[in-house]
């Protein structure tokens, strides 16, 4: 069910992330319950392994080995039609008149106040492509750093540009991550040095979980692609600017961005979304007929961005941004990666890029932000941002997603 109007006999409040109409996916223990899948449902998270165990989910095929994993990979590979049927016999388990209501003492195993559970990556990754796909992010970066009137490369309109990323050190939020040291040329008369980023970055993206692909040497269309999606989460995909610019030529980017990316706990199911789907921009030129698609395929979802200095209990707002403003969509990016045959396999992360907006304020990274550190940012404490500086916590948000936080640590 899709309804956004659906209610449950669980108190949820008005406005919050996590109604009955989303139920997203994600790996939680406590302090009695090892890591394990469960479904968020407003203050409360609802242990799946439980609500098997009291036969609750009879006849979707899912067995306990499954659902006791400290991952979501084995119940991915078990494909959409699995997923999108827990999902539904959960929310009916849930909804307002639900016989479940009256059973307390089933319903009290199966439900885990939130404020008691630790959340954990929700999958592993296997391999992590990141997108180039918000046209006003690359014309930004275009204009900063090759001539204005072209600062699209030739490349840019005619397929979603990305490129092969780390996944090893992609982390759930809240994990704190270490100011990156390498090589920057800050003279470029002079020869390199080592030591710590001196314009680290935060990327405001989203990022989809995909389920298993077709076999090797097989391609996904657009019109297939979304079967092989199973959600969606916030995507941080920092980056150490000075070290990226030095080394990405020829091959792109690799220390600048690769020592961490963090995504929210909760992947967020498409079909919790639908009722966001919203065109997309005019596409020109028209693109190449494997990229062609119909219908609906991008979605309202309002982004923020705050940067909170270290010992304030809040910050500032440095961004508001939409997941609309993408030129490419996911079924264009999963069509082009599978084009040649590459396959997918259950777990797979693919980030959008940087979403940027058209006006300032609905910029999506620092570099845009503080037009690379010619406009720096008030803060509340008085002090000034070009870039992120040790201490500060940057913290992304979008309705139905919560959040994803981190802490950047001094180098060492």
């Amino acid at each position: 069910m899709t309804d956004a109007n659906l209610t449950s006999w669980i108190e949820v409040p008005e406005g919050h992330d996590f109604p009955l109409a989303n139920l997203p996916f994600g790996i939680f223990s406590t302090a009695d319950r090892a890591a394990r899948p469960g479904m968020r449902l407003g203050d409360h998270v609802i242990d799946l392994s439980a609500l098997h165990a009291a036969g609750l989910l009879d006849g979707l095929g899912l067995s306990n080995d499954v659902l006791s994993a400290p991952v979501l990979n084995p119940l991915m590979r078990l494909g959409k039609p699995v997923t999108v049927a827990l999902r539904e016999r959960v929310q009916t388990l849930f909804a307002a008149q639900a016989e479940l209501r009256d059973h307390e003492g089933v319903h009290s195993a199966c439900l885990v106040p939130f404020e008691e559970v630790t959340m954990h990556m929700p999958v592993e990754v296997g391999d992590y492509t990141d997108f180039y796909s918000s046209e006003d992010h690359a014309r930004n970066v275009g204009k900063m750093f090759r001539d204005p009137e072209n600062a699209l490369l030739p490349n840019w309109k005619h397929m979603p540009v990305g490129y092969h990323g780390r996944a090893s050190s992609i982390v759930v939020s809240g994990t704190p991550l270490r100011r990156p040291m390498g090589q920057t040329r800050p003279d470029p008369e002079a020869p390199p040095v080592f030591g710590p980023s001196r314009l680290l970055d935060f990327e405001l993206e989203m990022a989809f979980v995909t389920f298993d692909g077709k076999p090797l040497g097989e391609r996904i269309t657009t019109a297939e692609a979304e079967n092989h999606i199973f959600g969606l989460v916030l995507f941080n995909d920092w980056s150490a600017r000075d070290i990226q610019k030095w080394e990405y030529v020829p091959l792109g980017p690799f220390l600048g961005k690769n020592f961490g990316s963090s995504i929210s706990p909760w992947i967020v199911t498409l079909e919790a979304l639908d009722h966001l789907r919203v065109a997309g921009p005019q596409q020109d030129p028209k693109v190449l007929d494997y990229l062609k698609y119909g219908g609906d395929s991008h979605y309202d979802v309002p982004l923020e961005v705050e940067i909170i200095p270290e010992g304030a209990s809040s910050g500032q707002i440095v961004c508001r941004s939409n997941f609309r403003h993408m030129y490419w969509n996911m079924r264009q990016q999963l069509a082009h990666h599978t084009v040649n045959g590459c396959n997918l396999r259950a777990g797979d992360m693919m980030a959008s890029g940087t979403i940027s907006g058209p006006e300032k304020g609905s910029f999506g990274s620092m570099l845009e932000i503080s037009w690379r550190g010619t406009e720096p940012v008030a803060m509340p404490d008085g002090s000034e941002r070009k870039f992120v500086q040790d201490g500060d916590t940057v913290v992304m948000r979008a309705p139905f997603f919560g959040e994803v936080s981190g802490t950047i640590s001094p180098a060492v």
